[in-house]
């Protein structure tokens, strides 16, 4: 009889990611890779198996087609009247980190476990981050 492997405590690692000139859906796709730990051997698919994601240069990022103009996200308050409609170039310009999170979380797992991943994601619009202490590495993702 075969023993189960079942990885027990997995020390998380730090990366770092340019998104200068990435298209979005390429880079989210493999961003949510690293988060969900789905590049290590030892990954498990209901475990916290990934490492802390810090993205910089979310402004300089490439939406291809006519996605800027036509590309639509909403958010509703749950009052009457309450839903808000924003394109994707005016939220680009406006909260630039928001465009990369919000298309990551679209490709995490629904519930406790993807919000804990999704908290892993560090998005910064310049170049500058403030997590030089936990020393990250820096990864150059095949992305076009």
């Amino acid at each position: 009889m075969h023993k189960t492997y079942v990885p027990k405590e997995i020390e998380p690692k730090w990366v770092l990611v340019d998104a200068q000139g990435k298209t979005l859906g390429r880079l989210a796709s493999e961003i949510a890779k690293i988060l969900r730990g789905k590049h290590r051997p030892d990954y498990t698919p209901n475990t916290l198996t990934g490492d802390f994601v810090v993205v910089v240069n979310a402004e300089k990022i490439r939406l291809t087609g006519n996605k800027l103009q036509q590309k639509v996200y909403t958010r509703y308050s749950g009052y009457p009247g309450g839903l808000r409609s924003i394109n994707a170039a005016t939220l680009l310009e406006r909260h630039p980190e928001r465009v990369l999170q919000h298309a990551v979380k679209g490709m995490l797992p629904k519930g406790p476990l993807g919000r804990r991943m999704l908290k892993r994601l560090k998005v910064y619009a310049g170049g500058q981050h403030p997590h030089a202490a936990q020393k990250p590495e820096p990864i150059e993702l095949e992305v076009k």
